[in-house]
């Protein structure tokens, strides 16, 4: 497999991709149907974006990168529509600014919802007609990106929920927060060479690609994720107020922002609350830790005397504890494997040029999509990002 290609999983089925098309095109829809009309339009800062914008982005990408140039007598839904909704693809055009995206009034949330529909019909006439393999695994892309977007899609609004005073309830089923470890202790990982990256035939992204060999010291590698008990311990001690805890950019950071708290959490009445999509409730300390950066991450963990793994620790010891309640911030710089090479085209813009001034995040959270998770997946954020379900698992 070349370092570019974007692979299918091994004898998938044209019946089984429509299906899977048509399932993972239905869940965003599904998880639209919680929110309001209004609720589409909310964008409180330029880094989340609406659901309206989503839910015609992740359309946008099949029209533009599949239909227009290999769609037998598809027409076009709208000629604006690569304007509005194309993301960061310098390749494809212009775009609107990115903390623009809620003045997007017109086309209207009904008319995203047929947008939706209308490139549907295109994609499955040209699956069903005999696409070819390449075009499939370009398709698969769209779905891999679209479930991105999924979670994307929950994190973003949560955010801009949190802006109303009101803390609104918004959703009795989604719970991004609730979860609690299952595992306790240290797992003991040998000295040794170990393999990282990606191999088989299923699908990944580029950046996993390129699998290679690192020498890793032994190391001590905790079973369970940080709890809020934890962490209000680290608060109660002093842990936001001791820059010798922190980096220097992550000490600046806090004290620019006045930032001595995780996102979401507020003191009613002197009890630490957080909101969720079920409104403010109780701090659970039992519950897994989420929402923090990557500063937060580093000086708890400076705090505590051990430190975060990086992230072919992680990989390397993976098979061994139980993953995927939060995304976890590793000490790792996002850069390329040995080998990277950019596709030609719009999707070789897909990860390698953000490999700047990101850390890596390995696992999953209650946010990612079903299916969309595996040991070698590379996140990837800003140190300060906190609007992720981001979590802590120390090293030592």
């Amino acid at each position: 497999m070349s370092q570019t290609e974007y692979s299918l999983q091994e004898n998938t089925s044209i019946t089984d991709f429509s299906k899977r098309f048509e399932t993972i095109r239905n869940y965003t829809e599904h998880l639209c149907s919680n929110f309001s009309e209004d609720d589409h339009m909310l964008q409180a800062d330029f880094f989340v974006s609406p659901p309206k914008w989503h839910l015609a982005h992740t359309t946008w990408f099949f029209e533009e990168m599949i239909l227009k140039s290999n769609g037998k007598n598809y027409e076009i839904f709208d000629e604006t529509f690569s304007l509005l909704f194309n993301s960061y693809y310098e390749t494809i055009g212009k775009r609107i600014a990115r903390d623009k995206r809620h003045l997007i009034s017109r086309p209207s949330l009904k008319e995203a919802l047929a947008f939706r529909s209308h490139v549907n019909s295109g994609m499955k006439q040209l699956i069903e007609n005999g696409a070819s393999k390449e075009l499939l695994e370009l398709a698969e892309l769209g779905l891999q990106h679209e479930q991105q977007h999924q979670e994307l899609l929950l994190t973003d609004l949560k955010y801009s929920l949190y802006q109303s005073p009101m803390y609104p309830n918004v959703s009795k089923t989604i719970d991004l927060v609730g979860q609690k470890n299952t595992e306790a202790g240290w797992l003991e990982v040998e000295e040794g060479i170990y393999e990282i990256g990606h191999t088989g035939k299923e699908f990944c992204f580029d950046n996993e690609m390129g699998q290679h060999r690192v020498f890793l010291e032994p190391f001590q590698f905790r079973k369970s994720l940080v709890t809020n008990g934890e962490f209000i311990e680290f608060m109660e001690s002093g842990g936001y107020e001791q820059f010798k805890h922190w980096h220097d950019e992550g000490w600046a950071w806090i004290q620019g922002n006045e930032i001595a708290k995780p996102l979401y959490w507020q003191k009613v009445n002197d009890v630490w609350h957080q909101y969720t999509y079920n409104g403010l409730r109780p701090v659970n300390p039992e519950e897994i830790l989420t929402h923090i950066s990557f500063f937060e991450a580093a000086a708890f963990a400076q705090w505590k005397g051990m430190r975060l793994p990086t992230e072919f620790e992680w990989e390397a010891a993976s098979n061994h504890f139980h993953w995927g309640d939060r995304w976890e911030w590793t000490n790792s710089a996002y850069l390329a494997y040995p080998g990277f090479k950019t596709s030609e085209g719009a999707v070789g813009e897909y990860n390698g040029k953000f490999m700047i001034n990101q850390m890596v995040l390995r696992g999953a959270s209650k946010a990612t999509s079903q299916s969309h998770s595996r040991k070698t997946y590379r996140n990837f954020f800003p140190t300060d990002a906190r609007w992720q379900c981001t979590g802590i698992r120390l090293a030592k």
